[in-house]
């Protein structure tokens, strides 16, 4: 096997047309035989190039709609052939098939036939065959064949061709064959995800799960960590999806960090006012609403201002310039919001370590998606957790029931419960966090961190009592017993929401009555892990 290998008959079928006609062109010019299909040979033509059909190479016409033009021996023996084999070569020759150098092909668009919202028929007739067949021949034989799947990969290949005079080296072809290959599992893992989806088999016996390299990160959570960013191909608005304005790449920590918050700020539709989430570690260490997104945004920062430094913001609105020099008072890491103005963005060009994120809306918090976490041996998959609940769904279990604004806030500090690690208590007060509680091994715990954070803002700010003197307390999953709602209590806690459902719950509710609070179930937990 030699390492270096001439290119002098491509085959190019592709769906995407961008940068074709410079391909043709720049191959044509190598003096490169070009042979194609359909659409591909007219784009060719049209850019003056001479093309050879394929239907003139297997002697058949492209017959069921296209769905037969490439699967042929004259097409597949020019792919997979070993052009050092002497009974391949000698099979060639007898039956009339020529070698096939470069195949250049990528995919129907299935993928975005499916995120069109297409029905199930056009779905069907958008999963290519030939060309995933041809591919992986391709792919297969890369010790003589140059496969390329993406545009992107374009420049790339006549780079090669013209640093090795119209020939390419066995680690190139490696590469592409890789590339191929990672492709063509991709588009079977959406292909194979859609149709579980359609038959509602939400535990299909093979789960595949597939990404496209977004960055390249410089470490993980740690710097002896290696790490990488994939995206998903959802068009749902967050990270992954988002413009950068300004600032160096983002790290392992800042996406995670970031999504972390957008997904909690979602939960705050715009028409309903502004709202801030300002996350530490993938918490919130405040989140807050307003009549305009300063006063958001310095309410939710006097939740907890100590964690807040080199935090993460996320608004639900666009960020303005009242706003952005409000948050250029400390460091912070990363803001992301739906747009920001241009008055904003120059005020946050002068913070040269600030990235600002910008994504062209909320993502929708009742968006049906999947998350996967990895264990040792394989990995666990489930539902977005997008449920939500109305004060419909509340049910009053003491003797007292909330007021108005206890009720108003209860649903706040439920949202914002819903992404705090859990164990998770969550004090709020005015639509406001004012303490926190995150990840303890004990609700109570959980409970007094939460209060002690509460004293610890009201001495910063000078106020006579906590912070959560006349708040509403949030707790992710059931009080066991009543030890943690008596914390709460202690604190200065007047209302509380839990999911109910402990076998202490009437010892719960006797205590909550006997301390004069409300409280409602939801009859819904929020675990965080």
């Amino acid at each position: 096997m030699t390492n270096l290998h001439t290119v002098q008959r491509a085959l190019l079928s592709v769906s995407d047309k961008t940068g074709l006609a410079e391909l043709g062109q720049a191959l044509a010019a190598r003096g490169v035989e070009l042979l194609s299909t359909g659409g591909t040979a007219k784009a060719l033509r049209d850019a003056g190039l001479t093309v050879i059909d394929v239907a003139e190479v297997t002697g058949f016409p492209e017959m069921m709609d296209g769905r037969v033009k490439t699967l042929h021996p004259k097409v597949h023996g020019g792919l997979l052939a070993l052009r050092d084999n002497a009974d391949h070569v000698a099979a060639m020759q007898e039956h009339g098939i020529g070698g096939i150098d470069l195949l250049v092909v990528n995919l129907y668009p299935f993928e975005a036939t499916v995120a069109k919202g297409a029905d199930y028929d056009t779905c069907i007739e958008n999963i290519d065959i030939g060309g995933p067949a041809m591919i992986r021949a391709a792919a297969k034989n890369h010790s003589f064949v140059n496969v390329v799947v993406d545009v992107e990969d374009y420049a790339p290949l006549l780079a090669e061709l013209e640093a090795n005079q119209g020939a390419t080296t066995l680690a190139f072809r490696q590469k592409l064959a890789m590339t191929a290959y990672s492709r063509t599992a991709a588009y079977d893992a959406a292909v194979s995800g859609w149709m579980a989806a359609q038959q509602g088999d939400l535990a299909p016996r093979r789960r595949t799960v597939a990404g496209t390299l977004a960055q390249t990160l410089r470490y993980g959570e740690n710097p002896h960590q290696q790490a990488s960013f994939y995206t998903d191909g959802s068009a749902r608005p967050g990270v992954a999806t988002a413009t950068q304005h300004q600032g160096k790449e983002l790290s392992y920590n800042n996406i995670n960090d970031t999504d972390a918050a957008f997904e909690l700020v979602s939960e705050f539709a715009p028409e309903n006012g502004p709202a801030c989430a300002i996350i530490k570690h993938a918490n919130p260490c405040g989140v807050a609403t307003g009549a305009t997104l300063k006063d958001a945004y310095a309410r939710a920062f006097d939740c907890d201002r100590t964690s807040a430094f080199g935090g993460i913001i996320a608004l639900n609105q666009p960020l303005d310039a009242a706003t952005a020099e409000e948050i250029t008072g400390i460091f912070t890491e990363v803001v992301i919001a739906p747009d920001a103005d241009d008055a904003a963005r120059e005020i946050f060009a002068a913070k040269k370590n600030l990235r600002l994120l910008t994504t062209g809306g909320l993502a929708d918090p009742l968006t049906a998606a999947m998350t996967i976490r990895q264990v040792s041996g394989g990995f666990l998959m489930q539902d977005k957790d997008n449920g939500h609940i109305s004060l419909d769904d509340l049910k009053v279990v003491t003797k007292r029931a909330p007021s108005d604004r206890e009720l108003s806030d209860l649903l706040f500090a439920w949202k914002v419960a819903k992404h705090v690690k859990s164990n998770a208590i969550v004090y709020v007060r005015d639509g406001a966090t004012v303490g926190v509680g995150a990840g303890q091994m004990s609700r109570v715990d959980s409970a007094n961190i939460a209060a002690i954070k509460a004293q610890r803002m009201a001495d910063v700010l000078g106020l006579p009592e906590s912070l959560a003197k006349g708040s509403v307390v949030a707790s992710d999953a059931f009080f066991p017993f009543a030890d943690g709602l008596l914390e709460a209590a202690a604190a200065g806690a007047t209302a509380v929401i839990q999911p109910g459902g402990s076998m202490r719950d009437n010892e719960v509710i006797e205590a909550a009555d006997e301390a004069g609070l409300a409280m409602v179930f939801t009859g819904m937990r929020h675990f965080r892990h």
